[in-house]
């Protein structure tokens, strides 16, 4: 990996973007801004991510000077060293947005976690039950209908139901600072045998339950975890270093909206060790639910103070076979993940396992020992 950040990794059309992040100095971790690839520290107007995002216009907001872009220190360094673009938000994650993923999930679940199983089902299952999920819109009539069908005939499952049926799977996803940014190793279980990237588009709601921006993020899975049992959700999703976000936080403004959200492409990389190479692309397009109406479900009945970050699902599924012939993929120690789409970057991360990564010692007890006393933003 890299000790120096990539302005590479900055969306296409960075220099009409307005860029948030959060950067560690000697005395804590700073919120800044790009401005035509240089970091102003603007912790004297916002000292952290979720009052910058609480702001009126935090485009707007002045700040110090701290370095060029291309000066960030990933990991240990002497100067500026990037972290992930948030600090006291919620992470929460959707599931089975996206027909494709709805398929898989089926899978794993009657799989029970065994991918030596999961080729022989999905062929079978893809062509009974694909496009019916793709035709109809979650919660309406006709997927009222198809639920039935599918019941019927012996084929419903949990995750169809989250697939078609009127209630989005919303979840936690990691706890409050425990998040990784770009660069970063990124952890998978030790003890999972099959599992994957799951490269994905995550909104930014402020505290008032606004959605002011997005990122990049990989929402690390379980396969053989979840399939064995969705109790299991919990366990396959959080760990160690399992969610990365990054690399910095595109602001909505005139040339960048919820639109563009909506028609994201993004495209994954990942290059083993062994020059193992896997591509692959997900298209926001495909996406069942519209991001707004997973962001209502996720407010109902809940409030979120400090804002939260929200995984909008994913399309992509690798099934291509890594090792063995019908043994699909599954990471190892050393893969290089690398995801990007045009108007939001690129973040690029390396697989460790979480019992290797770096440990997770900053909490919020940490967090507000770094800060100024008494230091807080004007709302």
């Amino acid at each position: 990996m890299h000790s120096l950040f990539a302005p590479s990794a900055l969306p296409e059309d960075h220099a009409r973007a307005t860029l948030a992040g959060r950067v560690q100095l000697r005395n804590g971790p700073v919120p800044v801004l790009v401005r035509n690839g240089e970091l102003f520290d603007v912790s004297a107007a916002a000292p952290t991510m979720a009052d910058l995002l609480d702001l009126d216009s935090p485009a707007a907001v002045s700040g110090v000077h701290l370095c060029a872009v291309s000066d960030l220190h990933i990991g240990a360094g002497e100067g500026p060293q990037l972290l992930s673009p948030i600090d006291l938000q919620c992470v929460k994650a959707c599931g089975v947005t996206f027909a494709v993923s709805a398929i898989e999930r089926v899978i794993e679940e009657r799989a029970r976690g065994d991918v030596a199983q999961a080729a022989s089902i999905r062929a079978g299952l893809e062509q009974q039950v694909g496009d019916g999920i793709r035709a109809v819109v979650p919660g309406s009539e006709p997927a009222r209908r198809l639920k039935a069908a599918l019941i019927e005939a012996g084929m419903w499952s949990q995750y169809l139901e989250v697939a078609i049926g009127p209630d989005a799977e919303v979840f936690p996803k990691a706890p409050v600072l425990s998040t990784i940014g770009w660069g970063a190793e990124v952890g998978i279980r030790s003890d999972s045998a099959w599992n994957n990237p799951e490269p994905e588009v995550v909104l930014l709601v402020n505290g008032r339950g606004e959605p002011v921006g997005a990122t990049l993020g990989n929402d690390v899975n379980l396969r053989d975890f979840e399939g064995r049992s969705a109790l299991l959700l919990g366990k396959a999703k959080d760990n160690n270093a399992s969610c990365a976000l990054g690399p910095f936080i595109r602001l909505f403004d005139a040339g960048f909206t919820i639109d563009d959200v909506r028609s994201a492409e993004l495209d994954l990389l990942i290059e083993g060790p062994e020059g193992y190479r896997l591509e692959g692309h997900s298209s926001m397009r495909q996406i069942s639910r519209d991001p707004l109406e997973l962001v209502r479900q996720t407010l109902s009945e809940h409030q979120y103070p400090d804002g939260f970050a929200l995984f909008l699902g994913t399309l992509f599924a690798p099934v291509q076979d890594r090792d063995e012939p019908g043994r699909g993929f599954t990471h190892k120690v050393g893969d290089i993940v690398e995801i990007r789409s045009p108007r939001l970057g690129m973040l690029r991360n390396i697989v460790t396992t979480s019992a290797e990564a770096a440990p997770w010692t900053t909490g919020i007890r940490a967090f507000i020992a770094q800060m100024p006393q008494g230091k807080t933003a004007a709302r």
